[in-house]
């Protein structure tokens, strides 16, 4: 137990100490796309300032929030801290996502009246800027996150790898426009800024939602997607061919990062005996199998005792 114990404060550490530097690099970018949103008057440098305002908005809180997640299993808390974690994602995107919309609908507001001019050259050059800055920070959180299985680093990570791809798309679309600027196509140039905004929501409007689909899904105690449950399934499955035992059920719980699998083993086909000197063995391989899939697995193994009624019949 006390070497499982630094495990988990080595990695408790670690988190807060990502979340931290994504913290201070997101208020930093923050600060900057809303004061170049004013100055160059752009809905699409606002989408992003938006975007990461509410994003930080969200993440200060969580760091209080991470010690709890690593907390023991108790039987007041027989699913320990981890649905705060699917709570806090659900909060988070469902701002996100409703955000997004009212830019939308901001941006649809703005191409009905007509359209509005900004500087193209400079928002360009400040997006590809920013774009290059934000790929450095998505590449020091993979190198911090590698040894980690934590959904809100992933949440974090995806949220930087979309600042870098918008940057560099916002930035190649204002600087097409000097291709425009003498062409038949000269008059769409009023609406570019706003079509670009839309298309950036319509892009960054998925992960909202499939992500606040997924948390209710943790939050209910539903069994995790069929990817899921193959990988964990197939695990079990090459275990157990080495005991003379079978699985006859799998029962799965996913809530944040935390992972319940109870396996229902029926017992020697020849004898009906369980040798439960076996078991231990049988739980340390499976956790050992999916250690790189989930942070924290707990692994039960149940008899599959049939009923009375059925053993007389039998």
């Amino acid at each position: 137990m006390p070497a499982q114990q630094r495990t988990i404060t080595s990695k408790e550490r670690q988190e807060e100490k990502i979340l931290r530097f994504s913290f201070l690099c997101s208020a930093v970018f923050t600060i900057t796309e809303v004061a170049m949103a004013v100055v160059f008057h752009s809905y699409s440098i606002l989408m992003d300032g938006i975007f990461d305002v509410a994003d930080l908005i969200l993440l200060g809180p969580f760091l209080v929030l991470v010690p709890l997640l690593y907390k023991p299993v108790t039987e007041k808390h027989p699913y320990g801290y981890s649905q705060f974690e699917s709570v806090f994602l659900i909060v988070k995107y469902g701002i996100l996502l409703f955000v997004i919309i009212s830019m939308i609908g901001a941006n649809i507001g703005v191409i009905l009246e007509g359209g509005h001019t900004v500087d193209f050259n400079g928002v360009a050059l400040y997006e590809m800027i920013i774009g290059f800055l934000c790929l450095a920070v998505l590449l020091v959180l993979n190198h911090l996150s590698r040894k980690l299985n934590s959904p809100t680093i992933e949440a974090e990570v995806y949220l930087w790898k979309q600042d870098t791809v918008s940057s560099m798309g916002v930035a190649l679309a204002f600087f097409s426009q000097l291709l425009l600027k003498n062409t038949p196509a000269a008059p769409v140039v009023p609406y570019l800024d706003s079509v670009v905004a839309i298309t950036m929501a319509c892009v960054l409007i998925r992960e909202p939602i499939t992500s606040i689909l997924h948390g209710f899904r943790e939050l209910v105690l539903f069994a995790p997607d069929e990817s899921t449950m193959s990988t964990i399934r197939t695990a079990v499955k090459g275990v157990m061919k080495d005991y003379p035992y079978g699985c006859s059920f799998l029962d799965v719980i996913q809530t944040g990062r935390k992972v319940w699998i109870e396996v229902y083993v029926s017992p020697e086909e020849v004898t009906g005996v369980i040798n439960v000197r076996h078991w231990a063995a049988i739980r340390g391989k499976i956790r050992e199998k999916l250690q790189g899939e989930f942070e924290q697995i707990y692994v039960e193994l149940i008899p599959d005792i049939p009923d009375a009624s059925e053993e007389n019949q039998s």
